[in-house]
């Protein structure tokens, strides 16, 4: 299995994601590649799975006895 398949293949390209995107000590983006056009993905760009954040799993719905009678 591949890295990229890791999370699927439908994945848009995304500064985040990069290999080389990082944030300094201010909290302003830094493209280690000298990008700077965060938001579009430059030639550089290459995908690092471990820097996606999963997303909030819904909370399911509390049930009782009423809803489960005919």
């Amino acid at each position: 299995m591949s890295i990229k398949t890791l999370f699927g293949n439908t994945i848009p390209p995304d500064c985040e994601y990069c290999r080389f995107y990082t944030k300094n000590n201010a909290g302003i983006p830094i493209c280690r590649k000298g990008s700077k056009g965060f938001g579009n993905p430059c030639r550089k760009y290459i995908y690092d799975p471990l820097k996606r954040e999963p997303k909030h799993i819904p909370e399911i719905p509390k049930y009782n006895a009423d809803d489960f009678k005919l």
